[in-house]
């Protein structure tokens, strides 16, 4: 494997990335046709945060932090430090004096594909993190890895400078040319969603206002009394 460091990747713009954050996780999903999720098995460390960045990548060995070290130099505000491992880890290579560093470079966030650590204390400075594991376990400083090439979590393939977001919900991806398209979508989903939740209000029903009362005989679907299914049933 190639021990690189790539320093000036192309990054989407900031704001885009900022204002994606905003529209959340399950929105910018569901409105880019359900791709870029990492998958439930990404976490936050603690609830309520949301961010929307770029991504600074990290590749390093099982059990090794070194390349989180090496990282921290090539952030800027408004990223995202997104750590893979090239192999299957839960060891907490992450926690507080690396939240600490980020957070004086303008770092938004960190998602692990591995383990995190110092949760308390992650919490009390307000730093969002989301791992697949929580572990007091920790790490060496050992292996050489590398810093922004493409790398993959939870099936997603993430490259320097996309957009990654994460909230409550979990973590998702959104590659670089496709963030014009990303917010354009998500805005008409919450425009349409704000439509269908005030008609929800005033007690319309979704069989109704997304038209599938029509198809419910298309899926076998019968309407029966409860007399006629207690006799169906003797």
């Amino acid at each position: 494997m190639r021990t690189v460091v790539v320093t000036d990747p192309p990054r989407a713009d900031a704001g885009d990335a900022e204002a994606l954050g905003g529209f959340g996780v399950a929105t910018v999903h569901e409105a880019l046709g359900r791709v870029g999720y990492l998958g439930p098995a990404f976490r936050p460390a603690w609830a309520g945060a949301r961010i929307g960045g770029t991504a600074v990548t990290v590749l390093c060995w099982p059990g090794d932090n070194l390349m989180i070290h090496v990282a921290v130099e090539q952030c800027r505000p408004g990223d995202v430090l997104v750590v893979a491992t090239n192999s299957p880890s839960t060891d907490g290579l992450f926690g507080e004096l690396f939240a600490t560093a980020l957070a004086h470079r303008g770092v938004r966030g960190v998602v692990l594909g591995s383990g995190v650590r110092d949760v308390a204390e992650l919490r009390g400075m307000g730093f969002p993190a989301w791992s697949t594991a929580v572990s007091a376990q920790g790490s060496v400083k050992a292996t050489a890895g590398s810093v922004n090439v493409p790398v993959v979590l939870g099936g997603q393939r993430i490259c320097a400078g996309d957009v990654v977001l994460a909230d409550d919900d979990g973590v998702m991806v959104v590659p670089r040319a496709d963030v014009p398209r990303a917010l354009t979508a998500s805005q008409a989903r919450l425009d349409k969603e704000a439509a269908s939740r005030e008609a929800f209000r005033q007690g319309e029903l979704g069989l109704d206002r997304y038209g599938l009362r029509g198809q419910l005989p298309a899926f076998g679907i019968e309407y029966v009394t409860h007399a006629e299914f207690a006799e169906e049933e003797r």
